[in-house]
């Protein structure tokens, strides 16, 4: 016969262990109920995706830095391409099946609109980060916000993967790395922050 000390330890345990897991499965239904909306704003016209590439330790790039060729600029960790791979999975299994994925030419935006696996990738030049060169920002800004007005219903869903300074710049939010941040582009040339989807 157990002794009623014993009985009142592994209930408390019990308790404890309740109340360890319950904000687990709170923050995965709120997960899943961002990434669903996501996908309900992406079928709109004039929404897009502003997807901050996904974790490359460092900062800017390094003065050595050369457009194509990956070994001078800095790059996803294994982290930053699992983060990627888990969005990617995230919203298709919230029903995106396939989308236009733009990019920066950089290679840790490339990489992480690859890791998605969401369909087609095209480099798209304002999508560059303009880190070294803030000059670029009115224009970058306006380049992607005329994209987005472009797109009409029925058109596939648009993702962009980007820099911080482009997102911001567009949405006046310092997005996380692998961010995404939905934006619509109202009538006066302006962007409307819809949504944002953390990693």
């Amino acid at each position: 016969m157990h002794a009623p000390g014993v009985f009142r330890l592994c209930s408390l345990a019990l308790i404890v262990a309740a109340a360890v897991l319950r904000p687990a499965q709170a923050e995965d239904t709120v997960q899943a109920e961002d990434t669903g909306r996501v996908v309900e704003l992406l079928d709109l016209p004039r929404h897009a995706a502003l997807m901050r590439h996904a974790t490359a330790p460092g900062t800017g790039d390094p003065d050595h830095f050369r457009l194509n060729d990956c070994t001078t600029q800095r790059n996803l960790s294994e982290a930053g391409r699992a983060e990627a791979r888990e969005t990617g999975r995230l919203l298709r299994a919230a029903g995106l099946a396939e989308a236009l994925v733009l990019t920066s030419r950089w290679c840790r935006a490339t990489d992480t609109a690859r890791e998605l696996d969401l369909g087609e990738v095209d480099p798209f030049p304002p999508l560059d980060s303009f880190f070294r060169d803030r000059s670029r920002e009115d224009a970058v800004r306006r380049d992607i916000l005329a994209r987005i007005a472009e797109r009409k219903a029925g058109d596939p869903p648009l993702i962009m993967v980007s820099h911080q300074v482009n997102i911001t710049a567009v949405t006046g939010i310092f997005p996380a790395s692998g961010e995404i941040v939905v934006v619509e582009v109202l009538p006066d040339g302006t962007a409307a922050v819809r949504a944002r989807l953390s990693p």
